[in-house]
């Protein structure tokens, strides 16, 4: 297979380049050899490389996944405690060129080692543990680098490329089918307020693939506006999508203007049902994001809209989005207003 050498600090910016113009061949594995990240490409686009300045090598792109990942990180620390092998992490989480994983406080000890042996095996030039989520009313991840130094990378996650730094904003990847879901929808012509934009998880889907005539992208964390605004950039939709740095109950664009509604926020979106019903058509839909127990979501939600909409919506479904805590789960309701 035909691979390009791409020097390992210039990865993060070349790769999403590449990929952006469809010269990768995405059913190859990336690897990592002598200083570059070697990306398979596609047949035909080879040249169009080479005119790029990159030189193009002859090699195997799924060769180390002939063993998995998990039988060569246990072989490489197979000198550890037997506790710790049988806790180490068998899953992780890619951002680009970083892994992120947890792991158990019997590896505590050794976590600096298990941080290089994790790069290495996945060819990663990072690797985080996440250290139990998110905190505060930004929602700021708590990582820790155990190998490596870049924190920043591009996540591409279908058709969509996410730029974001791991330490500083979340990425909710439980919330992958919801992504894919906006992505699907028909937004034909429609005006849609994403009222929590964070880095752009449901605005860049929805302006890239559904079709809006325009989306209002809301963020009041300046961390996660400063990678909204890049990914806006990175994923060709400056024409579609406006950006505002704000708490959204402060957006001024007039009454009753928005065909569609995104409310991704979870456990006080609530709160903010207000000011999405001042800025709804009727007839426009509400995706309304929150956490309820597994036994009473459908109350709740009727519950919520009730107290400032009563009897004047229809409740198309309800979905499950992810598992958020034991009997409680992140569901998204989607309200037509009447």
């Amino acid at each position: 297979m035909k691979l390009a050498k791409i020097p390992v600090e210039e990865a993060s910016e070349t790769i999403p380049r590449l990929m952006k113009l469809d010269v990768v061949n995405r059913n190859a594995k990336i690897s990592k050899g002598n200083g570059c990240r070697l990306v398979p490409i596609l047949d035909e686009r080879i040249q169009d490389v080479i005119d790029m300045g990159y030189e193009i090598t002859e090699g195997d792109a799924h060769s180390r996944e002939r063993t998995p990942p998990q039988e060569r990180i246990r072989k490489d620390l197979s000198d550890l405690p037997e506790d710790v092998l049988d806790a180490l992490p068998n899953r992780w989480e890619y951002v680009g060129d970083i892994v992120i994983i947890r792991l158990d406080a019997n590896a505590e000890p050794y976590k600096k080692r298990i941080g290089e042996t994790y790069a290495y095996e996945l060819g990663m030039s990072t690797v985080c543990v996440d250290r139990g989520g998110v905190t505060g009313e930004f929602r700021h991840p708590d990582m820790e680098i155990l190998f490596g130094d870049r924190t920043e990378s591009v996540r591409l996650e279908n058709g969509i490329l996410y730029d974001l730094d791991v330490t500083k904003v979340m990425f909710a990847s439980g919330n992958v089918d919801e992504r894919e879901r906006m992505k699907m929808l028909d937004c034909t012509g429609e005006t849609v307020v994403d009222m929590f934009a964070g880095i752009g998880y449901f605005t860049l889907p929805i302006a890239k693939y559904a079709n809006p005539s325009k989306v209002i992208a809301c963020e009041k964390n300046p961390e996660s506006y400063e990678f909204l605004v890049k990914n806006i950039s990175l994923n060709e939709v400056e024409d579609v999508v406006t950006p505002v740095l704000s708490d959204n109950r402060d957006l001024d664009f007039g009454e009753h203007f928005a065909d569609r509604i995104l409310m991704g926020y979870v456990q006080i979106t609530s709160e903010f049902i207000p000011k999405a019903l001042e800025m709804i058509k009727k007839g426009g839909i509400i995706h309304y994001h929150d956490t309820f127990y597994i036994n009473e979501y459908k109350e709740k939600v009727k519950e919520s809209f009730d107290r400032y909409c009563p009897g004047g919506y229809e409740i198309l479904g309800i979905r499950e989005v992810k598992s958020f805590a034991p009997s409680v789960s992140h569901y998204v309701a989607d309200v037509r207003i009447l």
